[in-house]
């Protein structure tokens, strides 16, 4: 099965909780173009660099809904997602300034029990889809060798991202162990959604976190003594929805194209770019972190074929150049 996604959204209404983000405003493009009726909920619909973009969308005049909510105030998304088929709750702070606490692992935790508190208020839900992180895997006490093959049955241990001070990883880590036990509590039908770094085309004005490192290396910043996963956007909006449209859909599901070293992320992007000053030095001169590898089974257990990660740097890097970034 190709990447196209199943089921025809005809009549259907649904709710993507933080739509304005990365990974949102993809998912709402591809609900549209499947016929639904989506309903975007944003902290502030009056900021044009949040909503304008959605609102320039296929189908949006006809089919889209704009709601304001706060992932912090309890009952905040009833109005939203009340009559609504399914929901896709992908709000989640990525970086902090000052307090981790109040910034990133209130948001996140609180504000996914606060969703599935207006799921479990509304009875036309049918299915939830949560989205996660790799970073709710990777901490999970085990080697990341060479050797290791991550996959759903790992979950990441809160004390080890609260010693490492990975805020980001605990905060998604807490916020999906949270969300399957509320689930299983109150009956809701629930499956998370786990990807690794996201690139590809950017349908906001603003650079977000996940393709940060790309623009970093495009400026000639020496690259981190990093391994990180990839995965094209694209393919993690189709991620959601099918994970929302195939009844049999159940769990979680990593979503990660290639893990690799970020010098051979370099490697490739010097290949693709050769007039680009893309620098070739690393940051330190310890030796390189070691990579890992991810199972990809039960992704394509959902019919997703993943774009190859050179199609994803060279539609970043075009995304950059388009919108004057670079």
């Amino acid at each position: 099965m190709s990447n196209s996604i199943v089921g025809d959204g005809n009549g259907k209404v649904v709710c993507v909780i933080g739509g304005s983000g990365f990974i949102a405003s993809w998912i709402v493009n591809l609900l549209l173009q499947r016929g639904y009726t989506v309903r975007a909920t944003l902290r502030d619909p009056s900021n044009p660099k949040k909503v304008d973009h959605l609102l320039k969308l296929h189908g949006a005049k006809e089919r889209l809904q704009i709601f304001k909510a706060d992932l912090l105030k309890d009952g905040s998304f009833d109005s939203a997602i009340d009559g609504c088929d399914g929901v896709f709750h992908t709000a989640s702070p990525v970086s902090y300034f000052n307090d981790p606490q109040a910034e990133l692992l209130d948001p996140a935790v609180k504000g996914t029990l606060n969703v599935l508190q207006s799921c479990v208020k509304s009875p036309s839900v049918k299915r939830v889809v949560l989205t996660s992180s790799i970073s709710a895997v990777l901490y999970a006490d085990r080697p990341l060798t060479p050797n290791a093959v991550v996959d759903e049955t790992w979950f990441s241990v809160a004390d080890s991202c609260s010693k490492l001070e990975r805020w980001y990883s605990l905060s998604k880590t807490l916020a999906e162990d949270e969300a399957w036990k509320f689930a299983k509590k109150n009956g809701i039908d629930m499956v998370s959604i786990l990807p690794s770094r996201v690139a590809g085309p950017l349908l906001q004005p603003e650079v977000n976190e996940s393709v940060k490192p790309i623009l970093s290396l495009i400026n000639g910043a020496p690259f981190p003594n990093r391994v990180f996963g990839w995965v094209n956007v694209k393919d993690v909006a189709i991620a959601h929805i099918q994970a929302y449209e195939i009844p049999t859909a159940s769990g979680r599901y990593l979503i990660v194209e290639r893990v690799m070293h970020v010098s051979e992320l370099v490697r490739i992007l010097r290949n693709l770019y050769p007039s680009l000053q893309i620098n070739d030095e690393c940051e330190d001169d310890k030796p390189f972190v070691a990579t890992y590898q991810v199972s990809k089974e039960k992704a394509e257990s959902l019919g997703i074929e993943f774009t190859p990660l050179e199609v994803t740097l060279k539609e970043t890097v075009e995304c950059f150049r388009e919108k004057n970034i670079l």
